[in-house]
């Protein structure tokens, strides 16, 4: 068995910190929206306003509350499109209270350093700036919501290719020009629907690669139609096979062991802490896959004894942070997913950020490591095609690989 627990001590401190900001957000912009009703001074429009907010913040709570635990809400019809709004609305709102809140902090400072130099009371300060600050408050607080809309209606299935060479420390000949496409972070259910797997598969079957790699991720949680996503994987076509490793959300849905059972039903083969050695024109290649590398354990315990010093190794491991321990052991290629590319990219000043820049280094594309023999270990990041927490894409778009092998 390899059977884990999905939260960490650390993790669910987290998330319940995580919760606790987007109730006092949730609860700043209900407060907001009643103060803004009093001033409506017809009784009948006013009362029916009230009724109205009140009944979008029960929504709200029972949304949260079906998502998180008892997912009593149908996923069909208007359910599924009551569920679509309230995430669309909980984690961009949250940012828009945060925002709001920072120009306030900043409206307060400015205030406070004028008065200590020129002795002026608070009750003095000048309306024009007090007017700006509300308005630059107000335009703030809205951003993140008109982005989180435009991104799920707009970027959020957009799936884009990308087409990449990677030069391989002593690559064999033979496996010179070997094409490899990478799918990964599926997160088929409420956000995916079956069809728009089967046409990300269908485009990845148009790039007639050589073999296909699956990298984590096949679900969002327990509910979720795991057997349907790996049933449209399993059209994917390569002559080298069809192979995969688990992701995070397999250890939260206590799904690894199921994952691999269905891959192994549909002729395909999904690799958990072992190699397969495959063979293309007569030269050899290794391929080893992992189960989801954890941030606080050691990473790729055991897999030293897996890597080959006589052919090319090429890891499948859903965490990029495993880059640097697969450099050290001497793996050639990493392939990756996991971050989504951020799946939200803003650019600040010729300067990018994403939100994946908290949990790692390796956000997208392709990255380089110094290996013992002195020659690079590559790592690809994969940005998925699926959403997690806001079904939206803003600045990245959802990715299909197409990787051709290189000799160095």
């Amino acid at each position: 068995m390899h059977h884990r627990t999905g939260f960490t001590p650390i993790s669910f401190l987290i998330f319940l910190a995580i919760l606790g900001l987007i109730f006092l957000a949730q609860r700043y912009w209900v407060r907001a929206g009643f103060r803004a009703i009093r001033h409506i001074r017809s009784p009948r429009w006013s009362r029916a306003l009230r009724i109205l907010l009140t009944v979008v913040a029960v929504w709200l709570l029972v949304a949260v509350i079906d998502r998180l635990f008892l997912h009593f809400i149908p996923r069909r019809g208007p359910g599924l499109w009551m569920i679509t709004a309230a995430q669309l609305w909980l984690i961009p709102s949250t940012f828009g209270y945060l925002l709001i809140k920072a120009v306030h902090g900043i409206e307060w400072l400015w205030n406070a350093v004028r008065r200590s130099r020129a002795q002026v009371p608070a009750q003095m300060a000048e309306p024009p700036r007090r007017a700006f600050f509300r308005y630059a408050a107000g335009l703030l607080g809205t951003v993140p919501l008109v982005a989180a809309v435009y991104g799920f209606a707009r970027e959020r299935f957009d799936f884009r290719v990308r087409q990449i060479e990677i030069p391989i420390p002593n690559l064999p000949p033979a496996l010179e020009g070997l094409r490899i496409v990478q799918l990964s972070d599926i997160h088929i259910g409420d956000f995916m629907p079956v069809h728009e797997v089967r046409r990300a598969v269908a485009m990845a079957n148009q790039l007639g690669a050589d073999i296909a790699f699956v990298t984590g991720d096949f679900i969002t949680g327990s509910r979720d139609p795991l057997a349907q996503c790996i049933a449209e994987l399993a059209a994917l076509k390569a002559p080298l096979g069809i192979w995969g490793c688990n992701g995070n959300h397999e250890i939260y849905a206590d799904a690894e062991d199921r994952s691999q059972e269905l891959f192994a039903q549909h002729g395909m083969r999904l690799l958990r802490q072992e190699s397969a050695q495959l063979s293309w024109k007569g030269a050899a290649l290794n391929l080893i896959g992992v189960d989801y590398q954890r941030q606080h354990e050691p990473m790729l315990v055991g897999v030293e004894s897996l890597v080959r010093r006589d052919m090319p190794n090429i890891l499948l491991s859903h965490n990029p942070n495993s880059f640097y321990r697969a450099a050290e052991i001497g793996i050639e290629l990493s392939l990756a997913g996991h971050t989504h590319g951020g799946q939200v990219q803003v650019e600040i000043v010729d300067h990018r950020w994403s939100p994946a820049r908290f949990i790692t280094r390796f956000i997208s594309g392709l990255y380089l490591l110094p290996m013992n023999s002195g020659a690079k270990s590559h790592l690809y990041v994969n940005r998925g095609i699926g959403t997690i927490a806001i079904p939206a894409r803003l600045g990245v778009d959802p990715e299909i690989t197409l990787i051709t092998l290189k000799r160095a």
